[in-house]
Formats: structure tokens, sequence, C-alpha cells
């Protein structure tokens, strides 16, 4: 199953990534163990819908992350492999007050593939109505299917983002997509 979703430009190996985003711009890095780029992401705007392109550490681009709607904070959006141009997942935001709930889904049938929830009612609401509160550290877990713990992303105190994305168990869920969608999470809230 996890196969069908590998991104043709690069191979995510490591079980651990730290990504971390510019001080500048919606810019981000991902590293492996050895500290090694292996993924690079920036924000940008076109037509009025938002799109990540993002590239390998020498930068071919891997694939593309675009919304589906018009300057949707919450909605959908697809990545594509930009090497074989196919629609791989859609990253569905499901957004409350209190939880920020995302689903990974297959991009041929929408059938959910994992799930990324903020783990804190009251670090949510913190995070987004605090004066700095784009400063606490945000945390998530990724989940199966059946709600079974996969992997998590955890942020560090930093001015920049600065988070570990760590895949505990990939039995069940593709790698590749994950690591994407944390990345593009944190890009699509402006975090």
């Amino acid at each position: 199953m996890a196969g069908s979703y590998d991104i043709a430009g690069i191979e995510l190996g490591d079980d651990s990534y730290t990504v971390e985003q510019s001080l500048v711009r919606s810019k981000y890095k991902a590293m492996d163990a050895a500290g090694n780029v292996v993924l690079r992401g920036k924000k940008k705007m076109l037509k009025m819908k938002e799109e990540f392109p993002f590239t390998d550490g020498d930068g071919t681009e891997v694939f593309t992350v675009k919304a589906g709607g018009i300057i949707d904070v919450a909605g959908n959006y697809v990545l594509s492999d930009a090497q074989t141009g196919e629609d791989l997942v859609i990253l569905d935001n499901d957004y409350s007050l209190f939880q920020d709930t995302w689903k990974i889904r297959d991009a041929r049938d929408e059938s959910k593939i994992a799930e990324i929830n903020s783990r804190g009612a009251l670090v949510t609401v913190a995070r987004h109505y605090l004066p700095f509160g784009g400063l606490i550290p945000h945390k998530y877990e990724i989940t199966d299917l059946d709600g079974n713990h996969v992997g998590s992303i955890e942020g560090q105190f930093s001015l920049k983002d600065r988070y570990e994305v760590t895949i505990d168990d990939t039995s069940t869920v593709p790698k590749e997509p994950v690591v994407a969608a944390a990345m593009v999470i944190d890009a699509i809230q402006g975090h």
C-alpha cells in the first residue's frame, strides 16, 4: 500500500527529520539524521491560489502542493509528484478552535490514509490567540486509519519554527507524504 505513494524524486529512509523555517519568508528545509538537507519548500501565491513547490537537496523539484480552493485556510491541498505529474495525496483540514485535524487522503479514491491531530486544546488556543502565541511549540500526533499512533511532530522553542517529525511505524502509512504534510501544514497555517 505505502509503495503507491512514493514520490519519484526523493527517498526518505530515516525515521526522524528536523524541519526548519527560514526567518525571512515561508521557506522550509527538512534535514535527515545526519544533517543533510533532503527537502526544501517555499510558499508562493499564484493566480490567487497557494502553491508550495518542494525540491530535493540539489534543487530538483520533487513535488508540489496546491490549494484546492481560493485562499483557503481550511480546505484541501493536493500533493502532486513533480516528475510524474500524478496527484498522490490530498491534505484535508478540519479546523476548529480547540483541535487542528488534518486528514491525509488517497488522491484517487479519497480514502483516508492517516491523520495528523494537534495535541491539547489549551495549547492550540494559546498558539492562535495569545500575543507571541506562535512561539509556543506545536505538537501533533500522527495516527493511522484505526487511530493507532504512527508518529509525531514536536515543535521546539525557537524564533523560527523548528520541529522534529518522527515516524515510529510506517507499516500502514506512507512516510514521504506524511513528512511532506508536516512541512506543508506549518506553511499553510503560517506559524
